[in-house]
């Protein structure tokens, strides 16, 4: 590791951990997408810093409450423990433009594209933005790499360890 911080790995949550399902917020329909438990397990191994961007709209939409994305992240969590995994943080953004929930319905600088929510981790750990990836489903979190200045990879499907031991050798 170098002295600038930590190796890490921002993941998107919906299609990327996990099975797209519109507007997932129980974790009885959650699916982790193939081999993403061994995926995570093996950054933890390797000292990389594991964490999930995540925009949750259907909370501005009025279709879940925050607390119902905070109950899977908690849950997501304990299902990795039984692979001995974690994910080190978990970051959302509830908010949409257009949503029925007054607080909720705004332009932010959290929803992705925007990169507020990998500022806010650079910002609560010491992450090496030079040795950073961000894991997703979208060009919307492509753009979002972009903007905060780190590497993207677009996940396409299959085995999630197989995308993430290819990012482990470009971290080294």
């Amino acid at each position: 590791m170098t002295n600038e911080g930590v190796p890490c790995v921002f993941f998107d949550r919906d299609g990327t951990l996990n099975v797209d399902v519109d507007y997932l917020h129980r974790p009885e329909d959650f699916i982790w997408t193939p081999e993403a438990p061994a995926a995570i397990r093996r950054l933890n191994e390797c000292g990389v810093l594991t964490v999930v961007v995540t925009n949750q709209s259907g909370v501005a939409r009025g279709y879940y409450p925050e607390e119902d994305v905070l109950r899977l992240h908690d849950w997501m969590n304990e299902d990795l423990k039984k692979e001995g995994a974690h994910l080190d943080t978990l970051f959302y953004c509830p908010h949409y433009p257009e949503g029925k929930i007054p607080e909720y319905a705004k332009i932010c600088d959290c929803r992705k594209p925007a990169a507020g929510m990998i500022d806010a981790a650079c910002a609560a750990h010491p992450i090496d933005r030079r040795r950073a990836v961000l894991i997703g489903d979208s060009e919307r979190d492509m753009e979002c790499a972009r903007r905060a200045g780190i590497k993207g990879v677009l996940y396409t499907g299959g085995s999630l360890l197989e995308v993430v031991e290819r990012v482990l050798e470009w971290l080294e």
